[in-house]
């Protein structure tokens, strides 16, 4: 709206003259500004989340401790079946031994008869203990 209009006049006037026409606030005011920085309250609590967490780490570690238990009752259960049976093991690697050491001598006596002077099954390095062979196996060229 133009000056003249709202004066009903033409020409300029002094401001003073004019009416007052100014933008003002609603009946009862604006509504107030937020600005303050609200979080909301919902939620657990920090102290909560921390027995939370400390709750499902010692009942962890519970069900560690009870498989190390039962994991150790089947090691020690095993390490038992294993020297229970050793003997009866040992005594069939001993038949097998002595087979394979009857053979070895008749081949020895086979292939060293022509030699003056040599005995059968003497051992050669005379340190006068016996070892059995470390590998289990006496003649492994001859299979």
């Amino acid at each position: 709206m133009t000056e003249a209009v709202v004066r009903g006049k033409p020409g300029m006037a002094s401001v003073k003259d004019m009416p007052l026409v100014q933008d003002g606030p609603p009946p009862g005011g604006f509504a107030p500004v937020r600005y303050a920085r609200r979080i909301p309250n919902s939620g657990p609590s920090a102290m909560a989340i921390f027995l939370a967490a400390f709750g499902v780490f010692s009942y962890g570690m519970y069900q560690v401790g009870k498989g190390n238990k039962i994991r150790r009752a089947l090691k020690e259960e095993k390490y038992a079946a294993r020297s229970a049976i050793l003997p009866l093991l040992q005594a069939e690697e001993d038949e097998r031994f002595v087979e394979e050491w009857k053979k070895y001598l008749e081949e020895e006596a086979r292939i060293m008869k022509d030699v003056p002077g040599w005995k059968v099954g003497e051992n050669v390095y005379n340190s006068g203990r016996w070892m059995p062979p470390a590998t289990g196996e006496l003649r492994p060229d001859v299979w």
